[in-house]
């Protein structure tokens, strides 16, 4: 019965005429910008969340999370038409997606895309509404010593789950831990890495290091792009699936709804792994598994069921631990701060109209998704045709504009360059810049609570051994980080990156 009533509370919020007109706009620009190759959510997010400074809380996370939803099914269109993935999650719908188009079921394939994510979306939201109250109360008995582990194990599992290089993946994150250093200090306020700047004193805004990373650096490496402003050549065909393709695509949707759930949650998962993750599975229980990568249905069924069902379970660490699990949660827990909203086990007690309005707005906004994007494939398509070099300039004056509206500071804006080249470099190295992001975030949290619990220990550093959850948590973290070491898992992540990139 409680589950009903915070329900009923949750869509009262959501329903509301403000919060479902804010809830469209995040869909409708999500998709807007993320169809545009190369735009993800993360870099979607970053460039607009500026949009939602002056909006009350609850209005400003609800079109935050649309504009998530509205990205992933972005990077599925252009994934689909153009064989360019938005995203890294819809790397893989490139394989079967992209050669549906070309066999004239474009139409098809998007149509399933988008049932696929709405049905997921529709048992994350469940999910995610039945698990927060017990795992709100479990969180609310956490004290510093099992928090400073969960937060070893949230950035072990970016190293583990990003692609590529692991010692580059830890370069990473033990970056994004310097990073987080620069400001005053938590305690004593003395002034850490400033340089007698006094727009530093207050550390890097976490939206202009997003920004420069992501945003910024996308730009410049579309510029770079041969394939940049390609006009698509498929035609859409019908909207509607066959028989044939809906009986092969509602066992594989089931699947990957399952699998995406249950991956979302764990730390350094969401939509990419649980993409991936899918695929495979798909291929092995396939009974003519050749035919995937030339237009198997199960192929894009699967993913696209999988990586919003990730994209969605993600949320659960975030609003009942006040851990990000992934880089997109990162920078929600950036936008809840700026909002004065700590998250945590709290929320949900402090502020249930937030918390449940959220969940429901969940369901509305994969709702949205649905009745909105497939009518609209033609205006996506027009987008996908205009020339890049037209695109960018509007971009970044909406960029810069976003980040000195955000504390009238020229400098943030001038931060923005060496964050942009930065983050260009990296992936010319062959880094990802992901991890960066979730050390940057979870750095200052980590550090106020592993000196609190050093404090209450009287400086002994094996309270964290002796207390059973924080002990089980180190000993996960400890366990990937062997199991990563593992020569197929490393040949594994080489390939995934070789694929994304």
């Amino acid at each position: 019965m409680d589950l009903l009533a915070n329900l009923a509370l949750g869509f009262d919020t959501a329903l509301s005429l403000q919060n479902l007109l804010y809830c469209f706009m995040g869909v409708l620009l999500g998709t807007a910008v993320g169809v545009l190759p190369g735009l993800g959510p993360l870099s979607t997010i970053a460039m607009l969340l500026p949009m939602t400074y002056a909006l009350p809380p609850v209005a400003a996370l609800i079109m935050l999370a649309g504009i998530y939803y509205g990205a992933q099914y972005g990077g599925s269109i252009t994934a689909i038409l153009v064989n360019l993935p938005g995203e890294s999650s819809s790397v893989v719908t490139c394989l079967d997606g992209y050669q549906m188009a070309r066999k004239g079921r474009a139409g098809a394939a998007l149509a399933i895309a988008a049932l696929g994510s709405f049905f997921a979306g529709t048992v994350a939201t469940l999910i995610v509404a039945a698990f927060a109250t017990p795992l709100t109360e479990l969180a609310s008995s956490f004290a510093s010593v099992e928090y400073v582990a969960l937060m070893v194990l949230g950035l072990v599992g970016a190293v583990v789950l990003a692609h590529g290089s692991l010692l580059k993946a830890l370069a990473m994150i033990v970056l994004g831990l310097l990073l987080g250093t620069v400001g005053a200090d938590v305690n004593s306020g003395t002034a850490r890495f400033a340089f007698d700047v006094p727009e530093l004193m207050d550390g890097f805004n976490f939206v202009v290091v997003a920004m420069g990373l992501f945003a910024f650096a996308e730009i410049i490496r579309n510029l770079e792009s041969v394939e940049a402003g390609q006009t698509v050549l498929q035609k859409v065909g019908s909207l509607w699936p066959t028989r044939a393709e809906l009986r092969a695509a509602w066992p594989a949707a089931l699947r990957g709804t399952f699998l995406g759930s249950l991956l979302g949650v764990l730390p350094g998962g969401g939509a990419v792994m649980s993409s991936f993750a899918s695929y495979s599975l798909e291929k092995k229980l396939a009974p003519h598994p050749e035919e995937f990568g030339k237009g198997a249905v199960a192929g894009v069924a699967g993913p696209e069921s999988a990586n919003n069902a990730g994209a969605q379970t993600s949320f659960i660490p975030l609003l009942t631990l006040g851990i990000p699990p992934n880089p997109v949660m990162a920078l929600m827990i950036g936008a809840m701060t700026i909002h004065s909203i700590q998250p945590g086990p709290q929320v949900m007690t402090s502020n249930p109209d937030l918390f449940w309005g959220l969940v429901a707005s969940m369901w509305i906004g994969n709702g949205m998704l649905l009745v909105l994007n497939l009518p609209l494939i033609g205006v996506w398509i027009r987008m996908l045709s205009l020339p890049y070099r037209l695109l960018y300039p509007a971009i970044l004056l909406c960029c810069a504009i976003g980040v000195y509206g955000m504390q009238n500071n020229p400098v943030d804006v001038l931060l923005i360059l060496p964050f942009a080249v930065l983050g260009y470099l990296f992936h010319r190295l062959g880094c990802e810049p992901a991890p960066l992001l979730l050390g940057f975030i979870l750095g200052p949290l980590l550090e106020e609570n592993l000196r609190r619990a050093l404090r209450l220990s009287r400086g002994d550093p094996t309270v964290f051994l002796t207390r059973p959850v924080s002990l089980v948590l180190l000993l996960l973290a400890a366990g990937l980080l062997l199991a990563v070491l593992l020569p197929k898992v490393q040949r594994g992540r080489e390939q995934v990156f070789v694929e994304e990139d």
